[in-house]
């Protein structure tokens, strides 16, 4: 499938951590919002299920805790999210606040397997103690290891350019 070109065009910077940081922000908190729809509904569909009385009593027994099909969900929501943002356009929500978009050095979106490949090298860095994003400031193209590994690039884009 051929990739599609993201609009505005043009040789733009790479960003800087601080941007990045403050757009990671911005999306943790529409993520925490997302995570909480999902448990919510998955919740309600459990309840649909068991019924309040045995629901209430499983969650009180301790034998709902850690339950593997809630958190496949959550990861799959989350993956979800970011994947359809940055196969799209380029940008999530936070990214958009804050001028920036990831791409491919020529300009195009990313594809699925680059965004999962993005996603799960972001965790691995947030688990290193953000180690994989600090990396930007070492690194002399300001890549973090996600951006390194996916092959692609977060860039700024300019306040003036309107989009398409």
């Amino acid at each position: 499938m051929p990739k599609h070109t993201l609009h505005p065009q043009g040789d733009f910077p790479t960003a800087g951590l601080i941007r990045r940081l403050a757009a990671m922000f911005y999306d943790f908190l529409l993520c925490v919002a997302l995570l909480l729809v999902i448990t919510f509904a998955y919740k309600l569909v459990q309840m649909g299920i068991y019924g309040e009385a045995k629901l209430r009593a499983l969650s009180e027994s301790g034998a709902l805790d850690g339950d593997p099909l809630l958190s496949s969900l959550l990861l799959l929501g989350l993956f979800g999210f970011f994947a359809k943002f940055w196969t799209h356009n380029g940008q999530t929500l936070g990214m958009q606040v804050w001028g920036l978009r990831v791409q491919n050095a020529d300009g195009t979106a990313i594809d699925l397997w680059q965004a999962l490949l993005r996603f799960l090298i972001a965790i691995i860095s947030w688990l290193c103690v953000g180690l994989g994003f600090l990396w930007i400031l070492w690194d002399k193209q300001k890549r973090s290891w996600h951006d390194i590994y996916s092959e692609s690039k977060v860039v700024q884009l300019p306040k003036n350019i309107h989009k398409k």
